[in-house]
């Protein structure tokens, strides 16, 4: 029983702080850097350009590659047509038969003038000697028609292939070095992206202290206008004040009540647009550490080599300088199709059947090494018109270029003039509140007094109320001015 009264205590005491919890702007920061979407996949492409460059540089090495292959054909490819085969079978026979042909005539003719020798020969042909003679030549030609055959039925086939480029016209070195630059180009996009992220996350966290004072300012018109609604109904009664004044009390509570219940719904959105920047869930309880405090730090020096330093840090500015390098190595690439290309190549190539010694049912197989050149010879001016074209967009990458340092220049002296412009009206709010609590206080003191009628002591605190915020809004403005102007100097972001 104690344990689980000790847990029930240790999960309010936590769910205190949750609901307490306390940020700052550094901790606003790191949160959106750690859970914005657009930013996790910049990191991505940065993943993806570093690993595209570790490929492009297995070019410069040799490729080996293996295949291999089964194939079954419904014939079998032979050398000797079908009469050629029934002719080396019956060699023998058609060699008997031939020679018996031949020998009757002559036997014949000799019978006339010896038949003595005739019918020897006649006994000789008919004694079978030439049979077996006949026999071995017909065993003969049915083994060369055997040793003769393919059997290409099934075939098996592999190959082991090596290829070492030598001269390719410039093209691995070309596609190396835009790899090179597409990583570059990734990581200067990230950067871009990362101080967007950090600028809408500052003016998201100074919208909510803005309206967290606005929203106690609210409160404090509220308890002023409700405390004057009191003490001039307790005038009404003891005859010092008119209805009319009653009425125009009652008019002014009714109007804060309502500009508080905007202050409400304002900072409610705002802080719901910094939880979804900074990865939180939208109902997620917090106070900014800024909330509480009546004076906000502000400094008010600005660098003197503004466009200077937005020509060299600017992210946008190294994303198009990049993007030159990757068109001018691009023409490299369009040029190297015009160029000879040599390489090495070599091999190990295996079949079944085999032809190295005959026609035999057996893997055998045999290497092999070259030299392989391509020279193109003539496209119709192809290869021109594509050199032409990529030195056309070179040409633009560069205008686009000077046309953002341009662009970027007049960004970058439109916040100064925004920040020349925040601290003057600093200046003046400063002025304001000084004059705003003077006449508070007069009207204060008179109201006290009895001189001094309870409209002129409402517009007082009123005007106090009103200084107040301008005095925070201009700090604000101020603050806001100096992030937008790192943002156009590219020094916005951790470890600038």
């Amino acid at each position: 029983m104690k344990r689980l009264f000790g847990f029930l205590i240790l999960a309010a005491f936590s769910c205190m702080l949750h609901a307490q919890r306390v940020l700052s702007l550094d901790s606003c920061r790191n949160m959106a850097i750690a859970n914005n979407k657009s930013l996790l996949i910049a990191k991505e492409r940065m993943q993806k350009a570093h690993y595209d460059r570790k490929a492009a540089f297995t070019n410069f090495l040799p490729d080996f590659s293996a295949t291999g292959t089964y194939m079954y054909f419904s014939d079998e490819i032979s050398l000797l047509n079908d009469g050629q085969k029934s002719a080396l079978n019956h060699i023998g026979s058609s060699l008997q038969q031939g020679l018996t042909q031949a020998a009757t005539p002559i036997i014949q003719h000799i019978a006339q003038t010896n038949p003595q020798l005739a019918a020897s020969l006649q006994q000789a042909i008919q004694s079978g000697k030439l049979d077996g003679m006949s026999t071995a030549l017909n065993q003969l030609g049915n083994e060369l028609t055997d040793a003769l055959r393919t059997d290409t039925r099934n075939v098996w086939a592999g190959a082991v292939t090596l290829m070492q480029p030598l001269y390719m016209g410039g093209k691995i070195r070309a596609y190396h070095r835009i790899t090179k630059f597409s990583e570059a180009l990734a990581r200067t996009q990230h950067d871009a992206q990362l101080q967007d992220l950090i600028l809408n996350t500052d003016d998201a966290y100074w919208t909510v202290v803005s309206l967290s004072y606005k929203k106690k300012m609210a409160e404090s018109f509220l308890d002023l206008v409700n405390r004057l609604d009191g003490d001039v109904e307790k005038m009404i009664r003891e005859g010092v004040a008119t209805k009319a004044d009653g009425l125009t009390v009652k008019v002014k509570v009714n109007e804060a009540e309502m500009l508080l219940t905007k202050v409400d719904n304002g900072l409610a959105l705002s802080k719901m647009v910094l939880c979804q920047l900074c990865g939180m869930d939208l109902d997620t309880k917090f106070t900014l550490t800024d909330e509480d405090r009546t004076d906000l730090q502000v400094s008010e020096t600005v660098p003197d080599d503004a466009v200077q330093r937005a020509w060299t840090y600017r992210p946008e500015l190294k994303s198009l300088d990049w993007a030159n390098k990757i068109y001018e190595d691009k023409v490299r690439v369009v040029r190297s199709e015009m160029l000879p290309s040599l390489a090495l190549t070599g091999g190990y190539l295996v079949s079944n059947p085999s032809l190295l010694n005959g026609f035999e049912n057996k893997f055998r197989g045999m290497w092999n090494v070259g030299i392989m050149l391509s020279v193109p010879v003539f496209h119709w001016n192809e290869g021109i018109y594509k050199v032409k074209a990529a030195k056309s967009e070179v040409n633009i990458a560069r205008l686009q270029q000077t046309e953002a340092q341009e662009k970027i220049e007049l960004q970058v002296n439109q916040s100064l003039f925004k920040n020349t412009e925040a601290q003057k009206r600093l200046a003046l709010s400063e002025k304001n509140m000084e004059k705003a609590e003077e006449n508070l206080r007069y009207a204060d003191k008179g109201f006290k007094e009895g001189v001094i009628p309870v409209t002129n002591v409402m517009e007082a605190q009123t005007a106090w109320l009103s200084a107040q915020s301008d005095r925070i809004d201009a700090q604000i403005d101020l603050k806001l001015a100096q992030t937008y102007l790192q943002k156009a100097m590219g020094t916005l972001g951790p470890g600038l």
